[in-house]
């Protein structure tokens, strides 16, 4: 007997489990490329050091990664529809493989900037599928408990990877990093194989005869990332006239992006964006609580380890002891926020959650170098409640008003929209700071701590907080209703 592998078939097979199983399979997949991104941070120092690069040389493995990650984000619809979820899944998992084995075994740091751009592509395919399927796979009323469970099992990739790389690197060096998401892609090809249908979004067969990629608006979107997240970089390393031209071309690129893809839709073919998305007023603006998001997110996981370490002079062991608690506090807040989505208004959860988040950073400022350690885990744990209530609310409120046809691209470009965000976040977070350092006559070269440097960290998080509380206005605005109706097929 052959093994099922159209969604009806599988189906068939599975049950009313199946869409779980289907769900833990890209979940597992999901935490790979999310593992991928964050843990590498660790072995610079180490990798550094064998290659004898410089931090700028050094950031590529960082920042080759993030650029990928973004733009590939936006090919995902057009690979589900020509190839299906089996192929464009497993094909993912073989790359982010061949990325981690490949950086492992390098011998070249032109090899591992090669396997860090591959493991970003992979990463940036497989990060909107999760959403499409828990918008296609489940009812309405399970979508928020898919989504929590999800959002649990995600989370725990970053918390624990960098625990555990860090042990590693001690042990066995730099290369075992990349060795991390090898059991993760074998476990999750093997699931693929058999949970994950041939079919394209819909049920459909996939049409490898379909219209072909948007090269051109492929190649202006890597052109406009790559200039804005080097602009940012430059403008943080204060080369103001390079960093100036670098962001004059991404705005360039961008308005001619944005021509090209409204031109592309009025003749017929298939932009890379699908901009009649933003016709949607929850799906716009989610976007916009997405991209703020992913700044504050991004910005203060990149703020709060150096405000620890540089500001309060806490060694990594107490930064770790503080920050756990608060990852694990986000897990369990994401599972139990998955179950209220189903039954409360996601615009009420996402704004409960960016409210907590603005506070969070607000409270900083109380904390001083005499301050118990319990006070910062405190605001810590508040912050990351935020998170869990936003994460599993703001992909549901912004998805169900769009006709189903619309799921993969919305989810594509919202996953694109967040880390855009997140990655001007980063750069943002160290400019705002070197700024009011200087302001406040301080360096973060100088080997004591002052005053005057938690007051330039306090304004630096007042900035987050500021954004966040932007962000509320726009998460009310998920409550109004759509345009159009919805159906939630039980599909794939």
């Amino acid at each position: 007997m052959s093994r099922p592998s159209t969604l009806p078939e599988l189906q068939a097979r599975y049950g009313e489990r199946y869409r779980w199983l289907l769900l833990l399979s890209v979940m597992i997949g999901t935490m790979a490329s999310i593992m991928s991104s964050t843990i590498v941070n660790v072995a610079i120092p180490g990798m550094s050091q064998h290659f004898t690069l410089g931090q700028e040389r050094a950031q590529w493995v960082s920042s080759g990664f993030m650029v990928a990650m973004t733009v590939s984000m936006l090919t995902t619809p057009w690979l589900l529809a020509r190839y299906g979820y089996r192929r464009t899944y497993a094909g993912c998992m073989l790359l982010l493989l061949a990325g981690g084995l490949v950086g492992g075994f390098a011998n070249a740091f032109s090899l591992v900037l090669g396997a860090r751009v591959a493991e970003g592509l992979a990463a940036g395919v497989v990060q909107p599928i999760p959403a499409i399927i828990i918008m296609r796979a489940f009812a309405p009323h399970e979508q928020g408990r898919a989504s929590g469970l999800f959002g649990m099992g995600v989370v725990l990739a970053p918390a624990i990877g960098p625990s555990v790389g860090g042990i590693l690197v001690d042990l066995f060096g730099w290369r075992s990093i990349f060795f991390m998401v090898v059991p993760l892609c074998l476990a999750s090809l093997w699931m693929a194989f058999r949970y994950v249908p041939i079919s394209a979004p819909g049920g459909l067969a996939a049409n490898r005869a379909g219209a072909a990629l948007d090269w051109r608006g492929l190649l202006l979107g890597t052109v406009g990332t790559l200039c804005l997240l080097n602009g940012m970089v430059e403008l943080h390393s204060g080369s103001g006239g390079q960093a100036a031209g670098l962001l004059a071309v991404a705005a360039l690129t961008l308005m001619v992006f944005v021509w090209w893809q409204r031109r592309l839709a009025a003749s017929g073919g298939e932009p890379l964006m699908n901009l009649a998305l933003f016709g949607y007023q929850p799906f716009a603006m989610g976007s916009i609580v997405a991209f703020i998001y992913g700044t504050a997110l991004f910005g203060s996981t990149y703020l709060l380890p150096i405000y620890m370490q540089l500001g309060l002079k806490l060694s990594a062991s107490h930064v770790g002891t503080i920050l756990l608690p608060a990852g694990l506090v986000l897990a369990l807040t994401i599972a139990v926020v998955g179950r209220l989505a189903d039954k409360q208004p996601t615009w009420l959860l996402v704004s409960i959650g960016l409210a907590l988040l603005s506070a969070s950073f607000a409270l900083m400022a109380t904390v001083s170098l005499t301050s118990a350690l319990w006070l910062l885990m405190a605001w810590a744990i508040v912050g990351r409640i935020g998170l869990g209530f936003i994460l599993p609310s703001l992909n549901l409120g912004s998805l169900r008003p769009l006709h189903q046809d619309l799921l993969p691209a919305g989810a594509s470009a919202i996953n694109f929209v967040r880390m855009l965000g997140g990655a001007i976040g980063v750069s943002l977070c160290g400019i705002v700071l070197e700024w009011r350092l200087a302001a406040h006559g301080d360096s973060l070269a100088n080997e004591a701590s002052s005053p005057a440097r938690l007051a330039a960290f306090n304004e630096s998080f007042f900035m987050l907080a500021a954004f966040c509380a932007l962000a509320v206005l726009a998460a009310w605005q998920l409550r109004q209703p759509a345009a159009a109706p919805v159906t939630h097929p039980k599909a794939d």
